[in-house]
């Protein structure tokens, strides 16, 4: 005779990923490291615009990445020479998760570093959903994509903190308006800070480079 037993299991598993998001956010707060969440579709620019933070920064601040990709350690062997970088292969998830992110940062050592950037798998969907213990979300949007991205992703835009435009040296080639991509993230997010920057000649990266400074001193005084 097959005997069946039902098994109640009472958890909010969100809640719990939140709360132990929170404990890693603070954490690294304490510490004086500002963790900094890039989100974009594929091909928009994280890598530059870090690369670009890395020789902006210098000596000036330290840094460090986690590298999210479904597969190879490219980006990563490109930021490597310039900061302490660890990749972070999902394996095919279209998306980071905390876990992942920890044996990232214990794979360099789990520096004391000013900045820690975690360079999420290019998708404007399903990383919206996932707190990564960031201070800080920020999502790129490249001229060469489109200015409709935030009408037709507005989730990712509602839960960041800052768009970055990126890719300006494009502009007079593409169709793309940067007013219209801002009055769409703007109507979404209202409090949305927005900057502009191009890695590859650039424009906007000191600017880009001063916001992180600034946001640092500002979201890290909770924890003194």
């Amino acid at each position: 005779m097959t005997i069946t037993r039902t098994i109640t299991v009472r958890r909010d598993v969100a809640a719990e990923s939140k709360a132990d998001a929170g404990v890693e956010r603070a954490r690294l707060g304490r510490r004086g490291t500002l963790v900094v969440n890039l989100l974009s579709s594929p091909g928009a620019g994280k890598t530059s615009l870090l690369e670009a933070t890395a020789k902006c920064l210098g000596d000036e601040r330290s840094m460090a990445v986690l590298v999210g990709d479904l597969e190879t350690d490219r980006d990563a062997q490109r930021l490597s020479p310039l900061v302490p970088t660890a990749q972070l292969t999902t394996g095919g998830a279209c998306h980071l998760e905390l876990p992942l992110v920890r044996r990232g940062l214990q794979a360099i050592g789990d520096p004391r570093v000013d900045f820690l950037f975690i360079e999420n798998v290019g998708n404007l969907v399903c990383p919206a959903s996932h707190d990564l213990g960031e201070h800080l979300r920020i999502v790129l949007v490249s001229t060469t994509e489109g200015d409709d991205k935030p009408g037709k992703y507005p989730k990712m835009f509602r839960k960041s903190d800052a768009i970055v435009v990126t890719k300006l040296d494009l502009l007079p080639h593409v169709p793309f308006s940067v007013e219209a991509v801002v009055g769409d993230a703007r109507r979404i997010q209202p409090d949305l800070d927005v900057l502009q920057a191009c890695a590859l000649d650039g424009t906007g990266i000191r600017n880009w480079c001063d916001y992180l400074i600034s946001e640092r001193a500002k979201r890290l005084a909770e924890f003194e």
